[in-house]
This record gives C-alpha cells, structure tokens and sequence, in this order.
C-alpha cells in the first residue's frame, strides 16, 4: 500500500461535463474535462473506486497508475502513458497525478459491448497504454483530437462524439444488457433469483451475459452495487460515520468491512483518514451536475435536468 501523502501547496480542480448525445447515451456513464492547478512539480494521491470501463486522454503530465489488487503477484500499472484505459473493476486504482488536463470516457456495459472487442471479464482490474494495446488502440486517436490546442473545447468534444459513433458496432444482446443494468442499479435488489426475474431470463443466461458484458458474475455485480452504494453516501455524507451511512442490505458492521477490505483493499478507517482531493471535488460535483455521484451507480439512461458544468 502506497502512504498517501498530499503536496503542501495549493490545488484545485475544475472539472466540467459534457452530456452523450442521444445516440450515445445508453453506451456511455459520462464524458468530461478535468483540469488540475498544482503548484511545482507537485503531486495529489489518490484511490479511483471500483468502476466500468474507462478510457483517460491527458494533454500533458500523464500520471502514474496502478491497480491495487492483493489477490495477484502480477502488478498492473502504466506511467506516463498519454492513453491510459481500464476495464471494468472490483479493486481500487492508485494514481498519483499533477498538474494536468484530461479527457473522459466512462463506458456503461453497452458502450463496453459496442466499442470495444474483448469480453469485459478479460479486461477486468486491469490498466494499460491504449496506444499500445491492441484492445484499444482503434481509439488511440482520439489522443492527438482531444489535445489539439487550435480547437476549443466544445470542438474537441465534436470530435470526440464523430469518432465513437464510427467505431460503434452493434451487438444482438443490447437489449438484454440494458435489461441486465436496469435491474442491477435497484437498490432493493439482493438475490440472483430476483435478478433474473428482473431482467426477464434464465440465471444461466444471466451468468454468460454478467461475465461478457459486464466484466463479473450476476452475484459479484450486487455485492459491488452494495459496496458502492455505502461508499457513495460516505463521501458525500459530509462527516458522517460508517454506519450512518452503509447500505441496509448488510448484516452488520463487520460484515460491511469484510466487504470494504474485498473491494478497497484496505478497512474503511484507513480510506476514511487519507485525504482524497481528486474524489471529493470530482464525486460532488458529478452529483450535482449528472444526479449521480459514481459510474455504477448510474442507470441505463441516465436523466439529466441541466447542461455541462460552468
């Protein structure tokens, strides 16, 4: 585990986001910019939750990542790498990042289905170069689109759009994942059982759909909605404990940490004393704008009231 340690100067974050057309909504969670001010050289730490897929562009000053992944010897990291994708994950993301600007991509299932070729289950918890890797690179260039400092960002955002919807591919169960994903965000989902009923097919069909789309079995995907409804409603609770704050479906505290060391790697005291400067901005303001502080949290279609942030 890498001690978090935050650079004593100042730091500030804007983020803005940019909503999917209409053609893309069921494919992606959200696109956004960030920009980080760092004085110096200066570094932020910090732990991205488990999430879907995700495709990262940075201009300049690309940082340093790894999964935290304790159930393997085999460490999975870029540096550097301007192009940095990952797939679906259960285990947190460490990154150490400086003053930068970036583009992304969150891909809901379908958008997995549709954009990329591999199934989920062989990308899950992992992180790469995009440009070097042959999952990805169809979309490496996007790379040198979204840094182009002659369009502004509403133009890069076209550009953005034209290059997804020509690489998107249409798959014969896009109906039954969107089915899947609808029934998987009900917060009073607990049993495969229900599951399936949910999403109208037999638990055998589930577990083949679950894996190839979603990177995870039917019942690993409810204990991740579950973890990640908890840790949702912690970082936004704005100094509330643990158990004011974790999901009903557990049986009990214990319980909760036993499953927050699964998909965490480390207790809910040591994430709650580490500072996370890049997730608290990001989740807030993602809740404000986009009614949804984590990508998988979010429904197939997602409901938006407003535009892009200011």
């Amino acid at each position: 585990m890498v001690h978090d340690q935050q650079p004593e100067t100042n730091f500030d974050l804007a983020v803005r986001f940019f909503p999917p057309p209409e053609d893309l909504a069921a494919c992606l969670t959200t696109v956004y910019l960030l920009e980080t001010k760092i004085g110096g050289d200066a570094k932020v730490t910090d732990y991205l939750q488990p999430e879907w897929g995700n495709l990262r562009f940075f201009c300049h000053n690309a940082p340093y990542a790894r999964v935290v992944n304790p159930d393997t010897s085999e460490v999975t990291s870029v540096d550097g790498a301007r192009f940095q994708a990952t797939g679906p994950s259960s285990k947190p993301v460490y990154f150490e990042m400086g003053e930068t600007r970036m583009w992304g991509i969150g891909l809901k299932p379908l958008g997995w289905a549709q954009l990329i070729a591999q199934p989920a289950h062989e990308s899950a918890n992992t992180i790469c170069d995009g440009e070097r890797d042959p999952t990805f690179r169809h979309l490496a260039g996007l790379c040198d689109l979204l840094c182009d400092p002659s369009h502004d960002d509403d133009a890069q955002f076209a550009k953005l759009v034209g290059v997804l919807r020509d690489n998107l591919q249409p798959t014969r169960d896009e109906a039954r994942i969107i089915a899947i994903h609808e029934a998987m965000v009900d917060p009073y989902l607990t049993s495969i059982d229900d599951f399936a009923d949910a999403a109208a097919m037999h638990k055998r069909t589930l577990e083949r759909l679950c894996n190839r789309h979603f990177g995870f079995s039917p019942r690993f995907l409810l204990r991740r909605q579950r973890m990640m409804r908890s840790l949702a409603a912690f970082m936004l609770s704005e100094g509330e404990s643990w158990s004011r704050t974790i999901d009903r479906h557990y049986h009990d505290q214990p319980h909760f940490v036993r499953e927050f060391h699964e998909f965490m790697g480390m207790s809910p005291t040591e994430y709650a004393t580490m500072d996370h400067p890049i997730l608290d901005a990001f989740m807030t303001e993602r809740q404000r704008i986009w009614g949804s502080p984590v990508q998988t949290l979010d429904k197939p279609r997602q409901d938006l009231d407003g535009g892009s942030a200011p």
